[in-house]
């Protein structure tokens, strides 16, 4: 899938006689992959550009039942990023949203000097394989999304700030978590819970 319409002739070119590739001149960020898999889970193989790496990681999510898995190249801050445990600096919305649909694996780190021009940061390579069932229960995942966005809306603010439009702290003290601490100190079962909770 490519975008660039030079870089697909240049491909078109390099094709090898006999060759299956099949190259489509078409945007990423708004492919039906489900309709290109038909009756087979698709296999996503990629090297991600970091403006859009995010949002096509989310696009990719709401499509995970036609996936079988993804290997991609991002820049490494980003799969740190993914691969991220509470309290780390690195853990944040897209920690918890891809860990609640993929099992995230950190394959290998490559270096600058494996491209040319080289850049100023280094690379890695991930594997993520869609849950079967997600590892914690939901009532309704859009609800889940929704609040983990928020709790992460502003990082140095509290989980009272942060949610005060959608849980007040007594309601979150019922669960037993801190009002007072900030979204990265929680794990992916105390997400669940506080979208629960708002959903009723």
């Amino acid at each position: 899938m490519e975008l660039d319409r030079d870089l697909i002739a240049f491909l078109g070119k390099a094709k090898p006689a006999g060759s299956e590739l099949i190259i489509h001149n078409q945007d990423a960020l708004k492919t039906d992959f489900c309709a290109l898999a038909g009756d087979h889970l698709v296999r996503i193989l990629g090297n991600l550009p970091y403006n859009i790496s995010t949002p096509l990681l989310f696009h990719l999510l709401t499509q995970k039942h036609c996936i079988q898995d993804m290997h991609f190249m991002l820049q490494k801050e980003v799969v740190e990023r993914m691969a991220a445990a509470p309290g780390s600096s690195s853990y944040g919305r897209l920690s918890v949203m891809i860990q609640f649909h993929c099992r995230v694996e950190p394959l290998f780190i490559i270096g600058p000097d494996a491209f040319r021009p080289a850049p100023k940061v280094d690379s890695a390579v991930v594997r993520l394989t869609p849950h079967a069932t997600p590892p914690v229960a939901v009532n309704d995942e859009q609800v889940f999304s929704d609040l983990v966005r928020q709790a992460f809306s502003q990082r140095r603010k509290t989980l009272r700030n942060n949610l005060k439009n959608l849980l007040d702290a007594d309601a979150i003290q019922v669960l037993g978590i801190d009002p007072g601490i900030r979204a990265e100190r929680l794990a992916l079962n105390d997400f669940a819970r506080l979208a629960n909770r708002l959903s009723g």
